[in-house]
């Protein structure tokens, strides 16, 4: 799965990432890659312009927040530059490469549970490539402890409400 909508990224970025999965595509004709692309015409023109000849590169309209989550827990792995994806995929067991060259999220870079890879094509398809091809990485990235909690806050937000009088 992929997610891409940072203004960081527009122009050249958008491109080097759309020719870096382009790539992953071809060579990997097994993978099938989807991507909920941002109504942005800055992101949506490379994006189709590049991708939508590609047969194994689903681009569909941006999801529902449950349709989305769905589709994140059925991925083999998340290639994105969304923040909020960086602290709900590693719940999930995915490990994440994350299109950015900094993220406000340095507790999944020292956990373990995503990758920065930039908009620089070449490091995208490695990363990517040995994600889908070393399953001892691939293991050992999704079986890391998520830097983010347990996932139980809504559980004890609720049991704090109840004993509020």
């Amino acid at each position: 799965m992929v997610t891409g909508h940072r203004r960081e990224n527009h122009g050249q970025g958008f491109i080097n990432i759309c020719e870096a999965l382009k790539e992953i595509a071809v060579t990997n004709d097994d993978v099938q890659i989807i991507y909920p692309v941002y109504l942005n015409p800055n992101i949506r023109k490379p994006v189709y312009d590049i991708l939508s000849d590609i047969s194994n590169i689903y681009l569909v309209e941006p999801l529902s927040y449950p349709a989305f989550f769905w589709l994140m827990s059925q991925s083999y792995l998340i290639i994105t530059d969304s923040g909020g994806v960086q602290e709900e995929a590693p719940s999930l067991g995915k490990p994440v490469l994350v299109m950015r060259d900094v993220t406000e999220r340095p507790e999944a870079i020292a956990a373990g549970t995503v990758i920065l890879v930039g908009t620089e094509k070449e490091k995208i398809v490695l990363e990517t490539n040995d994600l889908l091809s070393n399953s001892d990485r691939y293991r050992d990235m999704s079986e890391l402890h998520n830097p983010y909690e347990d996932g139980k806050a809504s559980e004890r937000i609720v049991s704090f409400i109840k004993n509020i009088s």
